[in-house]
């Protein structure tokens, strides 16, 4: 098992990459430029957090668990959007939205103690 794999941010995120994924694959009216957009922006945030975990430095993983929040940001401005244009029923657009916001605040947590991390790595 990698060391990501561990991780409940992970895992929350990883579930949700499969719901999204579902979502998109039952979605043949979407235009492609928004399956694209959203099926990248889901898979960063799962990605960014594994990339991170295996960087060596507080600094560097800080820097890819932001990217993930990101785009954790992006999902959620994206589910918004197609919810507002009724390609996505209300239940399932609560769902993906309460999603994203508990892993970014998970996330957000994270970044703030590896600043923490980070400051006292750099007063060594």
């Amino acid at each position: 098992m990698f060391p990501f794999e561990k991780l409940l941010v992970y895992q929350k995120a990883f579930h949700l990459n499969k719901s999204i994924y579902k979502y998109i694959k039952n979605s043949p009216q979407l235009p492609s430029y928004l399956k694209n957009q959203l099926g990248r922006a889901s898979l960063s945030i799962m990605l960014n957090i594994a990339e991170g975990i295996g960087k060596k430095t507080s600094k560097d993983r800080k820097n890819f668990l932001i990217i993930s929040r990101g785009s954790t940001l992006g999902c959620a401005a994206l589910i918004q959007f197609l919810a507002s244009e009724n390609e996505m029923a209300q239940n399932l657009q609560m769902k993906i939205c309460s999603d994203l916001e508990e892993v970014s605040k998970m996330l957000y947590t994270m970044i703030k103690n590896l600043e923490k991390a980070s400051n006292s790595e750099q007063k060594q």
